[in-house]
């Protein structure tokens, strides 16, 4: 029985150090190896209760489809994050950066349950949550009638976005949180009743574009499709002037996590088999024709080859890139790859 266990734990510490990237990425060393094994089994002990639940009744899936991506990602980056929370002595802000599909939401989610357990107090904040007004969003279109749909710089209210994190930095309690009804208006949206937040510990700010930095105006005159016209060249350099309003709120960010589709043109794919699902389910989606529009709208403001990939690579910004496939599994896993 012991010589099984110890065969348990070499294949244990093998895998661990396998992907050196990934190590690289959660301090993980031959020296610490074995402490690390440790904390992280005792950890998913506490957490596989609470995390079972929420695999079947929020994700609908069996837990044991998710417990790979539980043990090698979501474990090891919550002990990471609580280990900065607590070199920092104030409530650490962590922007996530991530498309349509990426995962988001289910990774803020899996985290928060793992931070509780080991006694964070988390909120997620999401960049939908700081979107202007719909009356204002109505003054916003009559001025510029390019910003069709919500989402694009220059729909969101930095100055509430600074005001909720700079409060929540200088240990305020409560904090009310803004929050945005997607529902309201017929789809338009509106902000709706904000939640009341006490003794908060780790904010988990995450969005399609939170950390997004304005890049080299020039880059437009050779942009990829779907920018395609002048019109398109004219509202993509304006998105990218917009940036500038949002650097304040990235100035708050204490860390940046990016999840990367290895090809930006999958959450094409991925938002139509969601809208597909909801049809599926009773509720009602766009057609594929619709998606597409939608989609190409969103590349032509930030387009993903322009604004994130360069940004991955820049390890001044980014203080981890975590790959996402097609099938939404996980891939590489890294901090600084141009250094490893």
């Amino acid at each position: 029985m012991r010589e099984m266990r110890e065969i348990g734990k070499q294949q244990a510490r093998e895998a661990a150090l396998a992907d050196r990237l990934r190590a690289k990425a959660f301090g993980i060393t031959p020296e610490n190896v074995d402490e690390v094994i440790e904390r992280r089994s005792h950890l998913l002990k506490s957490v596989l209760p609470a995390f079972s639940q929420l695999c079947q009744t929020t994700f609908q899936m069996e837990p044991k489809e998710m417990l790979q991506v539980l043990w090698d990602l979501w474990l090891p980056l919550g002990i990471k994050l609580a280990a900065q929370r607590q070199q920092l002595g104030r409530p650490l802000i962590q922007g996530i950066l991530g498309g349509q599909g990426t995962g988001k939401t289910t990774m803020s989610k899996v985290l928060s349950l793992i931070l509780d357990q080991l006694g964070y107090r988390t909120v997620s904040l999401s960049l939908d949550d700081l979107y202007k007004t719909y009356s204002d969003r109505l003054l916003l279109t009559q001025l510029d009638p390019r910003l069709i749909w919500r989402g694009p710089p220059g729909t969101h209210d930095v100055d509430l976005g600074l005001n909720v994190l700079d409060q929540i930095r200088q240990l305020q309690s409560p904090v009310m949180v803004p929050r945005f009804d997607k529902s309201a208006f017929g789809g338009a949206g509106d902000r709706t009743t904000p939640e009341m937040v006490t003794n908060i510990d780790i904010v988990l700010f995450e969005g399609w574009f939170v950390g997004v930095r304005p890049i080299d105006p020039d880059v437009f005159d050779t942009a990829p499709l779907p920018i395609l016209t002048d019109e398109d060249r004219a509202f993509a350099r304006d998105m990218n002037h917009r940036l500038h309003d949002y650097l304040p709120l990235w100035e708050r960010l204490d860390s940046l996590i990016v999840l990367y589709p290895t090809d930006y043109r999958c959450s094409l794919e991925w938002r139509k088999q969601a809208e597909q699902q909801m049809i599926a389910a009773g509720k009602s989606g766009m057609s594929n024709a619709e998606i597409e529009q939608f989609v190409n709208y969103f590349w032509r403001s930030l387009h993903p080859e322009l604004f994130i990939k360069p940004l991955v690579k820049d390890a001044t910004v980014v203080d981890m890139v975590i790959e996402i496939h097609a099938d939404h599994s996980f891939g590489e896993v890294y901090c600084d790859r141009a250094n490893s």
